[in-house]
């Protein structure tokens, strides 16, 4: 179990085989390890390097203060892509920036020039999620991208191998799927870190409730 496992009391622990991974830096620490999600239980009772905290609506500042304070390590913030782009993207990054993220995250489908306009402006990592290694990608990371994100499925670490031919010293994060297998793959691939989906809060729950009631059956048999 990591380090900081003793400091969040770590209940979720990410997958060891995440550890042989590079790394990427921010906030002057290696990340090896992401948990994708911006639930503060499970951000908190978790032991990844950082927090990959993504989510399908405008990024609203309230989450994201939230994120930071509750996380006490580096927060990867989304703040746009096919819903939020152009200034109101710009905008939301940079106070994004203000309140302490360690970088933003961008979808596949952003603008070229809301890429450039966040590398322009922006001192924190600018990461484009990329669903192949594509004229579209080639495109974002010309236009100023510092880091990518790949989230392709099956496919993901043949995204990764191509990314990592074609830039070789590109900073990059991918998803490592369900298995250790799959997740050494992806980092054999070239990725630098590793994006982790925990299990479901209402899964976690009742695993605990099964444990509970088991529990309480062994003390009456007792």
């Amino acid at each position: 179990m990591h380090d900081t496992a003793s400091i969040f009391h770590a209940d979720l622990a990410v997958p060891a085989v995440i550890r042989t991974a590079p790394g990427v830096f921010a906030q002057g620490r290696r990340i090896r390890s992401l948990v994708f999600s911006t639930d503060l239980a499970v951000i908190c009772h978790c032991d990844a390097d950082a927090v990959l905290a993504v989510y399908p609506f405008t990024c609203q500042p309230a989450i994201t203060q939230a994120l930071v304070a509750a996380s006490q390590r580096p927060v990867l913030n989304g703040v746009g892509g096919s819903i939020t782009h152009g200034e109101r993207c710009i905008e939301v990054a940079l106070h994004s920036e203000m309140q302490g993220v360690a970088g933003v995250v961008v979808n596949t489908s952003i603008p070229i020039d809301t890429v450039e306009a966040l590398a322009e402006r922006l001192n924190v990592p600018v990461v484009v999620t990329v669903c192949a290694d594509d004229a579209v990608a080639a495109w974002q990371i010309e236009a100023g991208a510092t880091m990518v994100n790949v989230a392709a499925g099956a496919r993901t670490a043949e995204v990764v191998s191509s990314l990592r031919r074609r830039y070789g010293d590109l900073p990059i994060i991918a998803t490592g799927g369900r298995t250790d297998e799959s997740i050494a793959r992806t980092i054999e691939a070239g990725a630098d870190a590793i994006s982790w989906t925990p299990p479901d809060i209402r899964v976690l729950e009742r695993a605990v409730m099964e444990k509970a009631r088991r529990l309480a059956a062994e003390q009456l048999e007792a």
